[in-house]
């Protein structure tokens, strides 16, 4: 099982962030009905075998995540991306505060954001601890398997297919989505780990 953990510039088997990442949703995007923030690790490049992405199937994202004014936000998003043989592999996965408070997962064929059912209510002013499971089916389709919020854990069971790319490589990201009203809040991101297997 490798782990992907940054840990300034080192190199090693093993990375470990050890930074904690602030952001800020404000009205710097003015005009704009929803507009967001994403931030995205690409991290081919730190494997042991930067050639090696393909040997990879499973995959969790464990982060702990503060928040302020949570409900001011349309969503928060946390994906997992592997894009080899010629084909993308998006495991997205958004926590839906806004018109309903559940999780979503991204269909990757016709791109649209699938209902799952499961609640998705993260807490303000707190730290919360989300886990993510998912993996590439040894068929090569996407198995949206689990996530845990707080310590509920909900299996989302959800398989999907992978569209066509040339891109190469594995990646993560968060993206955090303002509302209609563009209302600001914060969001800090800590002890996030990317276990790959």
């Amino acid at each position: 099982m490798g782990q992907l953990r940054l840990d300034g510039d080192k190199r090693s088997d093993d990375y470990r962030w050890q930074r904690q990442y602030v952001l800020h949703w404000s009205l710097l995007q003015l005009g704009a009905q929803f507009g967001d923030v994403l931030w995205n690790q690409k991290f081919t490049s730190r494997l042991p075998d930067p050639k090696a992405v393909g040997n990879y199937h499973d995959f969790t994202y464990d982060v702990y995540f503060y928040g302020t004014d949570l409900e001011k936000s349309q969503a928060l998003e946390f994906d997992i991306n592997q894009f080899v043989g010629g084909k993308s592999f998006i495991w997205g996965h958004e926590c839906r505060i806004a018109s309903g408070h559940e999780w979503d997962t991204w269909n990757n064929v016709t791109m649209h954001w699938v209902k799952s059912g499961i609640p998705c209510n993260p807490k303000s002013n707190q730290w919360n601890h989300l886990t993510i499971h998912v993996q590439r089916t040894s068929d090569n389709h996407l198995y949206f398997k689990s996530i845990t919020l707080n310590g509920y854990t909900a299996s989302t069971g959800r398989y999907d297919s992978p569209t066509s790319t040339s891109w190469y490589g594995m990646t993560i990201n968060y993206q955090m989505d303002g509302n209609q009203y563009q209302q600001s809040y914060s969001v800090y991101l800590d002890k996030l780990n990317f276990y790959y297997k």
